[in-house]
């Protein structure tokens, strides 16, 4: 029991680990969440720092849900859906940090980490979605609210020794999902920011 504690602990602490807060601090002595989006994210960190800063956080935001699935999990319980109740408290970490006021990011990456872990084949899909509608609407929001949003019914589909588990994937779909509702109001009135771009701005004729 102490070790399940510990391993929760240990995923709820590593996912608060506020990366791009850091970035912003150490590499240029500001505070995401007073610029751009004000969101502690990758995409932000791209909006106001570039790629040179966005990949390597984007990619320790995966890691963030990976190790607990892939290591702190199974190596504090046999049970199988442990692993994913690991991977889940680093996602309340990364968006509820103690680090940071309780205030952090909105989780697609650190949820990609962990799914990544437990359910390779339908990450694969959804980030062909993502990438998709991204493309062809230039939302990053939008993109990850749909690719979250049909995530538990591939998990349903292609894992089912997993689907006693489905409750847990669709809480944690229902979880980013919620971290959007800002974003899918300013879709819905136009006003949301394109990947690269502020809402509203066209391209030269």
């Amino acid at each position: 029991m102490l070790s399940q504690i510990a391993a929760l602990a240990g995923s709820y602490l590593l996912g608060a680990v506020p990366t791009s807060y850091l970035a912003g601090r150490l590499f240029r002595g500001i505070d995401l969440r007073e610029h751009g989006s004000k969101n502690l994210g990758a995409t932000n960190v791209y909006r106001i720092m570039g790629w040179r800063y966005a990949i390597p956080v984007g990619v320790f935001d995966v890691a963030k849900g990976a190790v607990p699935v892939l290591l702190l999990g199974p190596a504090a319980s046999a049970t199988p859906w442990f692993p994913l109740v690991c991977g889940v408290m680093a996602v309340i970490g990364h968006v509820f940090s103690v680090f940071v006021g309780f205030k952090g990011g909105k989780g697609v990456a650190t949820s990609a980490g962990v799914v990544l872990g437990l359910a390779p084949m339908a990450v694969g899909i959804c980030l062909l979605v993502w990438a998709v509608i991204v493309w062809l609407s230039g939302y990053v929001s939008l993109g990850s609210v749909i690719a979250t949003g049909i995530f538990p019914a591939l998990v349903w589909v292609l894992y089912p020794a997993r689907r006693e588990s489905i409750g847990i994937y669709v809480l944690l779909a229902a979880v980013i999902i919620w971290m959007h509702r800002s974003n899918i109001r300013r879709l819905m009135a136009g006003t949301e920011n394109r990947f690269g771009r502020h809402a509203g701005e066209r391209s030269a004729p």
